[in-house]
């Protein structure tokens, strides 16, 4: 325990939660069940995408040299040869001086290397006049342009999106090698604390952290077991994260963080495995514990669900995304202070900010009130290097 609050930076404790995830192995799913999941091996394309040069626009396919000059004035004049069916095997051919009408999507002819928008041309009879002159391969894909037979289209730690289902449908790839699924257990710890369908009677509170932290592994691609509450017993909590452990990949033990002789999570994790960081030069989220137990991931977060949720983002994200061999993604939005933040040099700060017409303001309060997480729609992340910000000053805003 001589790590005890003995605090590193969070760069270092990234490091520690990385270097702990577990590898989980992968498994085959059909396309349409693998939406949000992480990707274990490289989807290659199984023929070119397109098979056939085609049109992007609807219009006349032409050769693009017998546009050169057209203008309103002096319009190229092509004659129309008939109509590219959508779908059509055999799309024709053009011979010098005529064109063909080509619909969006449909392919090219032979002989034809652009297309000229619709709204370009103007008919008159079987003749087409071209208003405005295109360029080679202006309006069109050609074979291949897309995606080429054999290429990587999809890469391995791609989280799968509708976009990337799209693709993979298109070249072919009906089933998926994806990582399994995180099991994360989730634990709650402290006297204080009454189920959620209870109403708190004095000194005690609804366990709101159990929610926090499974829907926050939810969206993140993982699988919440929740383990409830557990009173502030050595003995009882040991049972709780064994059983965890034993049937998880990883735990997340909220409440036991601080230092507090009731408070036995530390203590739990060193018995069955091994502590190896307590306390985090983070604010909020000090007091956070990072270690394993039977070979497996055990977070100690603190009990307060404001500073709960900034420990998730600023350091169980990496872990949840090292066990998915994927990388964090941000969404982060540019805007300017309303306010000046202080802070320490020397501890890395998330400070809770609203946005509007482009302006941060600081919601400031006491980590232990929940308001501040609604009222909110992002953090600002103060580095350990700086003493904070000023009005006025251009900040960096993680989404919530």
């Amino acid at each position: 325990m001589s790590l005890f609050l003995e605090v590193v930076s969070v760069a270092e404790a990234v490091r520690a939660v990385q270097k702990i995830a577990p590898p989980l192995g992968y498994e085959d799913v059909p396309l349409e069940d693998a939406l949000a999941r992480v990707l274990a091996k490289d989807v290659h394309a199984d023929i070119d995408i397109p098979g056939f040069d085609r049109s992007t626009v609807d219009g006349y396919a032409v050769a693009a040299a017998e546009t050169t000059g057209a203008s309103e004035a002096i319009p190229a004049m092509l004659q129309c040869r008939g109509r590219v069916g959508m779908g059509s095997a055999d799309a024709g051919s053009i011979s010098p001086g005529s064109c063909l009408y080509v619909p969006t999507g449909g392919a090219l002819p032979t002989g034809a290397d652009a297309a000229v928008m619709i709204e370009h041309a103007e008919q008159i009879g079987d003749d087409i006049l071209v208003h405005r002159p295109v360029a080679p391969g202006e309006n069109v894909v050609v074979r291949g342009e897309d995606f080429r037979a054999g290429k990587v289209a999809l890469e391995r730690g791609r989280v799968l999106t509708p976009r990337e289902i799209g693709v993979a449908a298109a070249i072919g790839a009906d089933r998926v090698s994806v990582v399994q699924v995180p099991k994360i257990g989730i634990i709650s710890t402290g006297n204080e604390l009454v189920p959620v369908v209870e109403t708190p009677g004095p000194g005690e509170v609804r366990d709101a952290n159990s929610y926090l932290a499974g829907a926050f592994v939810t969206e993140r691609g993982c699988h919440p077991v929740y383990f409830g509450i557990v009173r502030d017993e050595r003995a009882v909590l040991k049972r709780a994260v064994s059983s965890a452990v034993d049937r998880c990949d990883a735990v997340l033990v909220s409440g036991g963080s601080s230092k507090d002789e009731r408070d036995n999570t530390a203590a739990v994790i060193a018995e069955l495995g091994e502590v190896l960081v307590h306390g985090i030069a983070l604010a909020p989220g000090k007091p956070t514990i990072i270690g394993t137990a039977r070979g497996k991931p055990v977070i100690g977060l603190p009990g307060h669900p404001a500073s709960a949720f900034v420990v998730l983002v600023a350091i169980v994200d990496h872990l949840l995304a090292a066990m998915r061999e994927t990388t964090v993604s941000r969404r982060t939005v540019r805007a300017r202070l309303t306010q000046n933040i202080p802070s320490t040099r020397g501890r890395e700060d998330y400070v809770r900010v609203s946005l509007g017409n482009g302006e941060a303001t600081p919601v400031f309060g006491k980590s232990g009130l929940l308001n501040t997480l609604v009222r909110s729609e992002g953090l600002v992340r103060i580095p350990a290097s700086s003493e904070g910000f000023e009005v006025g000053e251009e900040v960096e805003v993680i989404l919530w």
